[in-house]
């Protein structure tokens, strides 16, 4: 930060504790007027949990929040009041959108900014308002259009603009670009540094370190809870942000081989899936995805993903066409029956649908087989045998948390997430449906993880691996698929790829060629 630099925001000695465990220890940090702060950390490091008592979700246990007024003179925030620090100008989109579905983005931004009768008297004001702060940032966004229509790229300039309306002077980003294409990520960036320029406050999360190293002016470092640096981004590179993040150096990035395809695992015959939502529908395709193999689908989020898992996973059957498994047509279509059948679930959205947050860890690693006789004995359940069993494959896959014994929503994201693959592994698949999965964990808990995809192909199982990071489906994948309003298109061999004109796949600029996914992809 400039020594001449007016500060906007101060945090001091903020400590949180959540029962025994220390989240966030003795944490200060400075923001400037005008700066991108990047937060860089493992997953678990307090990162969301440090932004979380900046906004008044969360009351710290000690410490305090200082933010600039309009004079600049600082002021404390008062602790675990969201309305109070949207008062101060305090603004955070999360790394999961929260809009109303049946609304407008007009609607969506004034929701809950306006008294609703405030609201009507006064539209066209608000509307004129509306359109300058856009003509002011550059966050063009349609108005107009329900939310369940917006593409990702829109709903996130939805959510900004939510956060500016109502005048917010320092905007927090989590995981701003984890559900963008490489050129919407770049936009998003070019955008934020326009708006920094004119004296916004930006904070963002981020696991990616290029976006970090290209575009923060500094990058404070978590490891454990606790600020282990601050590094100014053009004397940093990502080696020593590794080792801060660590305390180690990082791992190497994980490379997969050429796969040896076998047997088909999964086949999608002019599969459709009708729905209400348009990003909740397929187009009838064809899809083939052989056992020792690794079938990358990049897409940008809402372009039909839902879709393909639910069929993949049993939750969906399709309107028209058929789905196999392991060369027999699927009649029965119920997450259950695909278990047995041998296929592995990392879904999208661990919360929702990956673990029970009030069950424990050791009771999440059985949930999908009960019946086991390690899990169960005349319909009791083992609980030394499933505790005793829990602590091992915690500690082989490096599941970090309160323990086995204590509740799933206690573990951060990137813990919940290798809780789910441990899972799914340790049932020895032979296919093994994998829905963003290194979504929101840090550089080496996402090598962990893909190393792990790649020795389950390696096993002979059958990897569906839907992802909207570009480079892990580059890396990983022997073939790509391209999905874009429900539509697949086969791309190719990833080193056969150019990156641009994939991004543009993904996006729907660039579909003249390779239409029929069912021709290469079922191939």
């Amino acid at each position: 930060m400039a020594p001449s630099a007016p500060v906007a925001l101060r945090l001091q000695g903020l400590t949180k504790r959540f029962g025994e465990a220390v989240a966030v220890d003795d944490v200060s940090l400075t923001l400037a007027r005008g700066e991108m702060l990047a937060l860089l950390g493992e997953n678990g490091a307090g990162k969301t949990t440090l932004m979380n008592m900046l906004f008044g979700r969360y009351a710290p246990d000690a410490g305090r929040v200082r933010v600039a007024d309009c004079e600049g003179v600082l002021r404390d925030l008062p602790p675990g009041q969201p309305q109070a620090a949207l008062a101060a100008g305090v603004g955070m989109v999360h790394q999961h959108f929260a809009l109303a579905e049946n609304l407008t983005g007009f609607e969506n931004i004034l929701l809950g900014a306006e008294p609703l009768f405030a609201l009507r008297r006064g539209r066209r004001a608000a509307r004129a308002r509306l359109e300058a702060l856009m003509a002011r940032t550059g966050l063009a966004a349609p108005l107009d259009e329900p939310a369940a229509r917006l593409g990702v790229g829109e709903r996130q300039r939805i959510e900004i603009l939510k956060a500016l309306w109502c005048d917010a002077r320092i905007l927090v980003l989590d995981e701003p670009t984890a559900v963008l294409a490489p050129q919407e990520a770049e936009a998003l960036f070019m955008l934020l540094r326009g708006m920094a320029r004119d004296g916004l406050s930006v904070i963002f999360i981020s696991h990616k370190l290029p976006e970090v190293l290209g575009h923060a002016d500094r990058i404070a470092v978590l490891r454990g809870g606790r600020l282990v640096g601050v590094r100014a981004a053009a004397e940093a590179d990502a080696a020593s942000l590794s080792a801060l993040m660590m305390g180690a150096e990082p791992p190497p990035a994980p490379k997969a081989g050429p796969g040896r395809p076998g047997a088909p695992a999964l086949r999608l015959v002019a599969a459709r899936v009708d729905h209400a939502e348009p990003r909740r529908r397929l187009a009838p395709c064809s899809l083939t995805v052989r056992r020792g193999e690794i079938v990358g689908v990049a897409g940008v989020s809402g372009s039909g993903q839902a879709a393909l898992a639910a069929l993949a996973s049993g939750l969906a059957r399709p309107d028209a066409g058929s789905v196999e498994l392991f060369g027999a047509q699927v009649a029965r279509f119920t997450a259950a029956a695909f278990v047995a059948a041998g296929v592995g679930r990392i879904p999208e959205d661990r919360h929702r649908e990956g673990v029970v947050g009030a069950m424990s860890a050791a009771e999440n690693l059985v949930i999908e087989r009960l019946d086991a006789p390690e899990v169960s004995r005349g319909g009791f359940l083992r609980r030394g045998a499933i505790a005793a069993a829990a602590a091992r494959v915690l500690k082989a896959h490096d599941v970090r948390g309160p323990g086995p014994a204590a509740p799933a929503r206690l573990m951060s994201g990137g813990n919940i997430q290798k809780l789910i693959l441990a899972r799914v592994l340790e049932a020895g698949p032979r296919l093994i449906l994998a829905n963003q999965p290194t979504r929101g964990l840090d550089v080496g808990a996402a090598a962990a993880v893909s190393a792990r995809l790649i020795a389950a192909r390696d096993g002979g199982a059958g990897v569906l691996l839907i992802s909207e990071d570009l480079d892990e489906v580059l890396a990983l994948s022997d073939r790509v698929v391209t999905m874009h309003a429900g539509r697949l298109t086969e791309a190719g061999a990833p080193a056969e790829l150019d990156r641009g004109r994939l991004g543009r796949m993904m996006t729907g600029d660039d579909m003249g060629a390779g239409m029929a996914a069912g021709a290469g992809a079922a191939a």
